[in-house]
């Protein structure tokens, strides 16, 4: 079994690096890349906007004034309905850029209903002076729409396109992960530029035992054994010849054309934006996880649902329970993002998504579930260069999230902290990768990535390159590799090396962030 040979390979570059430092991981990336071969690790170098190639644009669309429309700064009342005014100028226009000045706006006050703030189109960015003096205040929960379903309670804002993608071609050749080329049988409705969605749902028994192993599967796991693997990976068309589709970034999970796989219309909206500002709830109480769906949701800012090329940039989350959910997505950044304040439940997560970077940002209030990933299927999230507190960890919700990077992080580390109900298990599948990873809460030795002594930790074993910090040790029996543990590893940034590889220079905002 091919998913055997490279665990057993993994471990034998282990073992020889940590005789003689001559093999790694990244070695055989760069070779593989060299050769046209299949690596051992996922190719991180196309996450965020526009791949990262390029800095998130200061965009000069059209200014809509929050304040031209009936906002007061600072007077205690309601400003939730000039904003729907500004958006709905701003999507007649065709873009926009919401504005508000510096001051205190007031959002889900008591004179307010229970509606959300609803974007619909593209082009539309919420942009403050600052965001040390540009505020806006959500004075009152959202209840949730089933006080049973404690997730119910809904965003404030959300951003998402009401059209949705048919099928529209089946696949019929397998395809490497980490290869660009895919086969279909009748390609005449995807042209260069599309965006499309690979998809594969299938409860195979021998598909579920190779995308899980070599995790055993549990009785309990009934949403992977009833439903099957779940593969949704939103990708660019790069050209189409005949029924031959390439695409702009590489495959990252193999296609194996007996489990019937397709391409799927991915409709989206895009340069999306929330800037320069102070978003800060009301919640005030003590936190308790599950206590309530007040306590899981009832402040829950932002989510932005079917966007690509989108971002959230020098953002504070000020006493919330949940910051921000980007789902259903793709090539996306937040970045500069601060949580402060009460203690929640999430910070950011990507779920269903492909190639979303959360970069350069700080969890200080340190939430129930830190920075990280969902379900859905969400692939290729990186996580770099970000801190949250020692009491906390990242995020790893279940439901079959793939090919994550934590790269270069500093805080907490430890087992069940990652999410996820029973039925939606494993927490993560196969190529979670730590690179350069520093701990900062006690240290444990023997961690297990497969628990003993409770249901909701099991992850598919992971990359480990460089973890370092407090002095914990792992199971190596549950780790596909481990190499340099309690030692910082060069390159230094896996997320950062990759995208030099790639472009042949590292792009000059990611320089700035890293001199700042």
């Amino acid at each position: 079994m091919k998913i055997k040979f490279l665990l057993i390979l993994s471990i034998a570059f282990c073992l020889t690096n940590c005789k003689a430092q001559k093999l790694t991981v990244w070695e055989d990336f760069k070779k593989a890349k060299k050769d046209n071969t299949e690596p051992i690790l996922p190719d991180f170098s196309y996450s965020g906007y526009k791949y990262s190639e390029v800095p998130i644009p200061n965009v000069d669309f059209k200014i809509f004034d929050v304040t031209k429309f009936g906002a007061i700064a600072n007077d205690t009342k309601s400003d939730k309905n000039a904003i729907v005014k500004a958006i709905a100028a701003a999507t007649k226009n065709g873009e926009g850029v919401i504005y508000f000045p510096k001051g205190k706006y007031y959002i889900n006050t008591d004179s307010d209903d229970n509606s959300i703030i609803n974007i619909k189109s593209s082009k539309i960015v919420f942009r403050g002076e600052d965001r040390n003096t540009t505020i806006l205040y959500f004075e009152n929960y959202l209840p949730a729409k089933d006080p049973k379903k404690l997730w119910t309670c809904p965003s404030a804002i959300k951003v998402d396109t009401p059209k949705r993608g048919k099928k529209i071609a089946k696949i019929i050749e397998d395809a490497k992960r980490e290869t660009k080329s895919i086969k279909v049988a009748d390609a005449s409705k995807i042209k260069k530029g599309d965006w499309i969605t690979i998809e594969v749902l299938n409860n195979d028994k021998e598909f579920v035992k190779k995308d899980i192993y070599p995790l055993k599967l549990e009785p309990k796991w009934k949403k992977i054994i009833n439903k099957g693997v779940q593969v949704n990976e939103h990708h660019q068309v790069k050209n189409v010849v005949g029924n031959t589709i390439t695409l702009v970034e590489p495959l990252y999970y193999s296609i194996e054309k007996k489990y019937n796989w397709n391409i799927r219309e991915y409709k989206y909206l895009n340069h999306i934006g929330f800037e320069n500002l102070t978003l800060e709830g009301n919640w005030k109480e003590k936190f308790k996880h599950h206590k309530n769906a007040i306590h899981d949701g009832g402040w829950s800012i932002l989510k932005m649902q079917h966007v690509v090329d989108s971002w959230i940039k020098n953002i504070t989350f000020r006493n919330i329970n949940r910051a921000a959910s980007i789902n259903s997505s793709a090539a996306t950044t937040a970045i500069n993002v601060l949580i402060e304040g009460n203690i929640g439940h999430n910070a950011i997560s990507a779920s269903g998504s492909t190639g979303i970077l959360i970069a350069n940002s700080n969890d200080v209030a340190g939430m129930q579930h830190s920075f990280g990933v969902g379900g859905g299927s969400n692939i290729n999230t990186v996580i770099w260069r970000s801190k949250y507190a020692d009491h906390t960890s990242f995020e790893s919700h279940a439901s079959q999230p793939r090919n994550t990077l934590f790269d270069n992080i500093e805080g907490g580390f430890m087992q069940g902290r990652a999410g996820g109900a029973t039925q939606s298990l494993p927490n993560h599948g196969r190529y979670l990768v730590l690179w350069n990873y520093k701990e900062t809460d006690k240290s444990e030795e023997d961690f297990r990535f497969v628990a003993t002594d409770t249901w909701y930790w099991r992850i598919v074993p992971p990359i480990i390159v460089g973890f370092h910090g407090s002095g914990t040790t792992f199971n190596i029996n549950e780790v596909q590799t481990l190499e340099s543990l309690g030692t910082p590893v060069n390159p230094e940034s896996l997320f950062e090396a990759q995208l030099k590889l790639r472009l042949g220079k590292i792009p000059n905002w990611i320089k700035e962030i890293k001199n700042q």
